[in-house]
């Protein structure tokens, strides 16, 4: 039985790449944490992660040869999922396996976006997770950003009380593409932009419509469509620089994922009002980096937000020359010009609050705000969209049919 709440969490990451990084980054600002174990299958990724564990202070990390290796450890309370999606599954097996013989003194797990591929590996995330008896966490930073959390708590206090809820949020997430070669793969990834992007969009349009305290599934999903377009990736030119830059197992001339995608979702409230999300994501996006847009619309109100709108820019003149890289903003797509700077990216976008949260609510036993609960709905909306761009119409829900429901570009194969 394990005894709450404990003085510090010790967690233990599955995963060390770019995500990784980031959430290390963040936890610098977060309590009562440490980072204890790390497992990747290259070595040379996990002892660098291990030394920039400690060159952080936030813990001394052993790097570990083997997930069984990780989630036995004596000193980890908390596994962070963080390994490419085609892995999540089977590092769940392992994980509760371990914890259902006995072999793991693991409580407590939280796994990045999306939870799952599919609607049923998400069924499974949260059957695994309940049936090991594991307090569980949807890493959805986008809900736990500075500005969605002060915006939110503005216009539900001060406008929706006066004039009544909101009732449409549109949400946009954009950027150049992606980082590593297993995104561009729709069987790996399990799908393309819609999956990788859409899953933080649908989420945190829904927390903006949530009434605060109201939990998520008091908003009914009745449908949803979605379309889905190649508009970048797939020109032989563009095609030919994925091949050239992550090889052959990158082949947008033949075995192509989405890099454009719409989504109109369409619910209900307690008292049968008509809400509304819009939503697009873009992997051909050219502009100074990521870029987020948020709208929140009610009556007599508006809530607006752009990331890319920041107080602190830098010009830098064609005579200022460097090597390319990521130091002004995430997915940044120039080194001169006009540059938005984001002064804490881990903190404005909600990296740093979401960490906290988990770690306060997982060394207290606490039931998170965003748990595989809130995955799963989210897997059930993105799956509802592949589906209604194949068909060409409107999906209503609930719709059975999504539980073994595959997206076309991940049936490609590889």
């Amino acid at each position: 039985m394990t005894e709450l709440p404990r003085q510090t969490l010790r967690v233990g990451f599955v995963g060390t790449g770019f995500i990784a990084h980031f959430h290390l980054k963040s936890l610098v600002g977060v309590r009562n944490v440490e980072v204890t174990g790390a497992f990747s299958p290259t070595a040379e990724h996990r002892a660098r992660f291990a030394s920039e564990v400690e060159a952080l202070d936030l813990g001394t990390c052993r790097a570990h040869d083997s997930l069984e290796s990780l989630v036995t450890a004596d000193d980890v309370d908390a596994i962070w999922i963080l390994s490419p999606n085609y892995t999540r599954i089977e590092v769940m097996r392992t994980l509760t396996a371990a914890i259902k013989t006995g072999r793991s003194r693991v409580f407590a797990v939280a796994c990045e976006k999306p939870l799952a591929r599919t609607v049923a590996e998400a069924r499974e995330m949260l059957r695994l997770a309940e049936d090991a008896g594991l307090n569980h966490g949807y890493l959805e930073n986008q809900v736990f950003s500075t500005p969605v959390q002060r915006g939110k708590e503005i216009i539900w206090r001060r406008a929706a009380s006066a004039t009544g809820r909101p009732y449409l949020a549109r949400a946009a997430e954009e950027h150049s593409g992606p980082h590593e070669p297993w995104f561009w793969q729709g069987d790996k990834q399990g799908g393309g932009v819609l999956s990788d992007m859409m899953c933080h969009s649908v989420e945190v349009a829904r927390h903006l419509l949530t009434a605060p305290g109201a939990p998520r599934n008091s908003l009914k999903v009745k449908a949803v469509n979605g379309t889905v377009a190649n508009l970048k990736w797939t020109r032989p030119g563009y095609a030919d620089e994925l091949s050239k830059r992550f090889g052959k197992a990158v082949d947008y001339r033949r075995r192509p994922a989405e890099d454009f995608a719409r989504a109109t979702v369409m619910l209900e409230d307690e008292d049968g009002n008509e809400l509304m999300i819009e939503a697009t994501t873009s992997w051909a996006y050219v502009g100074a980096g990521l870029r987020i847009q948020l709208e929140l619309l009610g009556p007599e109100y508006a809530l607006e937000y752009n990331s890319l709108g920041t107080g602190l820019k830098i010009f830098l003149s064609r005579e200022v020359k460097g090597s390319e890289g990521e130091d002004l903003v995430e997915k940044q797509n120039a080194e001169q010009g006009l540059m938005p700077i984001l002064e804490d990216e881990a903190g404005v976008y909600g990296y740093t609050d979401e960490n906290r949260h988990m770690v306060e609510c997982f060394r207290k036993g606490v039931k998170p705000l965003e748990t595989f609960e809130n995955g799963l709905a989210v897997v059930e909306i993105l799956m509802g969209l592949y589906r209604s761009a194949e068909i060409g119409a409107t999906l209503a829900f609930p719709a059975p049919e999504l539980e073994d429901y595959v997206p076309v570009v991940a049936r490609m194969g590889a």
